[in-house]
């Protein structure tokens, strides 16, 4: 079972600020409740080939990944995935001006589960819609107090 969340939320910041903040996966932590950790190993800023390991938490388990960046369109797009464990995923983002101070944020995670992850396909596209919406709004409480 396909696994495919997407969550908008509109920021009141232009989106040069936006994609620079949250296109920076050094910052997830600041606003992602699940991740604790990203650790580059290969040189910031990103940029396609771009590696980044990530520590989350998420359905309370412990889960450590490597995300490669794989599509980078600065201040438009930027897609990662992740090809290990019971769930490869991709995440994306996009923002896309709203007027001449506002951006619309979109953040989508796709991904194909296998075994009892596949099983459990619909309670983590549920959970994972939540945590987004979390998250997404509490990027915007950081970026709207700058």
């Amino acid at each position: 079972m396909t696994v495919d969340v997407l969550t908008e939320i509109v920021i009141e910041r232009p989106v040069e600020t936006v994609a620079e903040y949250a296109g920076d996966p050094s910052n997830a932590p600041q606003w992602y409740a699940n991740i604790e950790s990203v650790v580059w190993q290969t040189e910031p800023p990103v940029a396609v080939g771009s590696r980044m390991d990530f520590v989350a938490q998420f359905l309370g388990r412990r889960l450590a990944y490597t995300y490669d960046v794989v599509e980078l369109v600065p201040g438009r797009r930027l897609v990662m995935r992740t090809a290990q464990g019971p769930f490869p995923m991709e995440t994306s983002y996009e923002w896309v001006p709203v007027g001449e101070a506002a951006t619309r944020m979109t953040l989508r995670n796709r991904g194909e589960p296998s075994g009892l992850a596949g099983v459990a396909g619909p309670l983590m596209a549920a959970a994972m819609r939540r945590a987004n919406g979390k998250d997404l709004a509490r990027l915007k409480e950081l970026l709207e107090a700058r």
